[in-house]
């Protein structure tokens, strides 16, 4: 590797890896050449940048990119892990590992993003190396939106209704939010009972939860919130409503063109007869 663009790739601690659409369907497609219906686990290259502790991984080969990790279909850290982070700690100060789950059936997004740090339990006690979960999150430039709008409409299912498809989004989005309370308070239980150590860096988050919640305790903010959200079904049920009758009125209309069509068309008397 050029040394002169290893350089560049910042050695600061990682704090945010950012995963791009086409890298998730570049280790889709991977896994799907490689180890479909088999037990075989993927490994490959992540290509991207770095910068201010942010790691943007951007695809798995280009000339203008540099290596910055690599990745694993998991689903979980192998033993081996270390060994092969390892190897690539000798071109690339701080590589990420990024854990994609292909076949996900949890809601929310299919990335777990992993950076390699020394511990020591005390002082007298030699150093190990460990991995430490960072912070991940699906981004994507405006080319690849539109890419990925195209590709979802596709595979979209057309019978299913677009009320039927809102409902479903808004049904998957409490699930992932009842989901991330339950780990909150799992984390809560266990500080409490000194399974985990506190950690103040988290507590402060929840606090700032809790100062944006809203006090419904306030009659007015109560009748605002009822009044908005039934606003918003009675827009909702009037669209499908009035769907449904012009999709009523076009049939009505091609059964009608449709029997005028077949009729029989009468043939002119011939003059003189």
């Amino acid at each position: 590797m050029d040394a002169i663009k290893t350089q560049e790739i910042s050695s600061r601690a990682i704090e945010k890896v950012m995963v791009h659409p086409l890298v998730l369907l570049s280790v889709v497609d991977h896994c799907n050449r490689v180890a479909k219906d088999t037990r075989k686990r993927v490994v490959g290259v992540f290509l991207g940048s770095s910068f201010k502790g942010t790691v943007d991984v951007t695809n798995s080969y280009a000339a203008k990119e540099h290596v910055v990790g690599w990745y694993s279909i998991g689903p979980k850290l192998q033993e081996n892990d270390l060994d092969i982070h390892g190897l690539f700690n000798d071109y690339v100060p701080n590589p990420v590992l990024i854990i994609i789950d292909v076949q996900s059936k949890d809601l929310g997004i299919p990335t777990q993003a992993y950076c390699v740090e020394e511990v020591k339990e005390d002082a007298n006690q030699k150093s190990q190396k460990v991995f430490v979960h960072v912070l991940s999150e699906i981004a994507a430039h405006e080319l690849e939106e539109i890419g990925v709008e195209h590709l979802l409409r596709d595979v979209k299912d057309t019978t299913i209704s677009s009320l039927a498809t809102e409902i479903d989004g808004k049904l998957k989005a409490l699930k992932s939010l009842d989901g991330r309370l339950r780990e909150i308070r799992s984390y809560l239980d266990l500080a409490i009972d000194g399974t985990l150590p506190l950690n103040h860096e988290i507590l402060y988050y929840l606090q700032d939860v809790f100062n944006l919640l809203p006090n419904l305790n306030v009659t007015e903010l109560i009748k605002a919130f009822a009044v908005k959200t039934s606003d918003i079904i009675l827009v909702i049920y009037l669209a499908s409503l009035i769907r449904s009758v012009i999709a009523l009125h076009n049939l009505i209309n091609n059964k009608y063109e449709k029997t005028e069509d077949s009729k029989p068309v009468p043939v002119p008397a011939a003059a003189g007869s």
